[in-house]
């Protein structure tokens, strides 16, 4: 039976530091360790902002820009699969519309995910108040154990 492990990836460099541990993690495992990690992708159905001039109206995305951006999402994906697949894992990518802590939650539960590895900003006091935790929601509302890894935090 193989470990499935669901990593959601934002397209971020930020998000993609869980990725670097999970492969590193990978190569550690015995050969005879069969593991499935599925990549995950959250389009957001919601708004993006439209400016006239110095004002700014939020504006639904229509049904050809959200096909443009899951377009835009697998091809992230499959650029993101590269390492893994040459470790001879068995990737599985997945492009969903909704709520990122929602849709991140159901895909754990329908793919029956081992673990869920995924990155966080680090963000604290009134910026993480104002941004919220995609990865808090998960560790919460989730039922599977998840692998929380700080991305680097750059330097000048």
């Amino acid at each position: 039976m193989a470990e499935k492990i669901l990593i959601p990836l934002d397209g971020s460099n930020v998000g993609e530091a869980a990725l670097s541990y999970v492969k590193e993690l990978v190569s550690k495992l015995s050969p005879q360790a069969k593991v499935e990690i599925t990549l995950l992708q959250v389009v957001s159905p919601l708004t993006h902002y439209v400016f006239a001039g110095e004002a700014m109206a939020p504006t639904p995305y229509t049904d050809q820009e959200i096909e443009q951006n899951k377009k835009q999402a697998m091809g992230y994906l499959k650029k993101a699969s590269k390492g893994l697949r040459s470790q001879g894992v068995t990737v599985k990518t997945k492009i969903v519309i909704g709520s990122a802590a929602e849709e991140i939650i159901s895909v754990a539960d329908e793919i029956n995910a081992d673990l869920i590895a995924m990155s966080t900003h680090g963000r604290s006091g009134i910026s993480r108040w104002a941004f919220g935790s995609i990865t808090g929601r998960v560790l919460r509302g989730g039922h599977k154990p998840v692998l929380v890894v700080r991305a680097p935090k750059k330097t000048a």
